[in-house]
């Protein structure tokens, strides 16, 4: 399958069987030719653990309607574990619809 800019699906990393793409700060994960999709943006950096270098802080994470790009949810995380977590929840429990 072909996106917009016509990219097909096997060039594009995946989480949990969902493409997953980012952008600077923003990050878009799951089908956007399937019912919903998930768009994340990178609000704030910290430093990692060994203080080397800037990870994802606060994330904005939304479920957005692939047909109306409004979101259905949104939540502020703290960091992308807690942002992917939101994210393959909403989009397994959604995928029912």
């Amino acid at each position: 399958m072909l996106n917009a800019e016509g990219v097909t699906n096997e060039e594009f990393i995946e989480y949990k069987g969902k493409p997953l793409v980012r952008q600077g700060d923003d990050i878009f994960y799951g089908d956007l030719s399937d019912k919903y999709y998930v768009y994340m943006m990178i609000m704030s950096d910290k430093k990692s653990p060994k203080g080397d270098e800037d990870v994802p802080g606060t994330i904005m994470v939304q479920l957005l309607d692939s047909k109306t790009k409004k979101p259905e949810k949104q939540k502020i995380t703290n960091g992308l574990a807690e942002a992917f977590e939101f994210a393959e929840a909403w989009l397994r429990y959604n995928d029912k619809d």
